[in-house]
């Protein structure tokens, strides 16, 4: 199995893909400009590069190649998150929420989900 390593630029691209779905080159690179000064020769290459590593797929049947995600966005934040907790936090989940909740104020919604995924942790013990 390989190991997920997107850079920050090919992170913010693979969440505008499991956002909109598939795309061009040019689609991405217009979520992309409202946010950054990005050049859409830079965004083509960059997800050229992608694709090399595998991370995107292309289709090339239509005269626009449409390109996809070639990860699933639960595997790669699993990824990314181990990488995190290993490298961080020296493998401590607890201070890896413990900080994320300091320096994030959860709603009510979040807290519940919180509460419930914990809740089944502890059922499955």
């Amino acid at each position: 199995m390989t190991t997920i390593k997107p850079t920050d630029s090919e992170l913010e691209i693979l969440n505008i893909l499991w956002d909109k779905g598939p795309c061009t080159v040019r689609e991405v690179h217009e979520v992309l400009e409202k946010n950054k000064d990005a050049g859409y020769t830079t965004t083509l290459k960059l997800m050229q590069i992608m694709h090399d590593k595998t991370l995107l797929k292309r289709d090339i049947s239509a005269k626009s190649h449409i390109y996809s995600a070639n990860v699933s966005q639960e595997k790669t934040q699993g990824h990314l998150v181990k990488r995190m907790i290993d490298n961080v936090f020296n493998g401590s989940a607890s201070q890896l929420v413990m900080q994320a909740l300091g320096q994030h104020k959860a709603n009510a919604q979040e807290l519940d989900e919180i509460r419930k995924y914990l809740d089944e942790i502890e059922g499955k013990k």
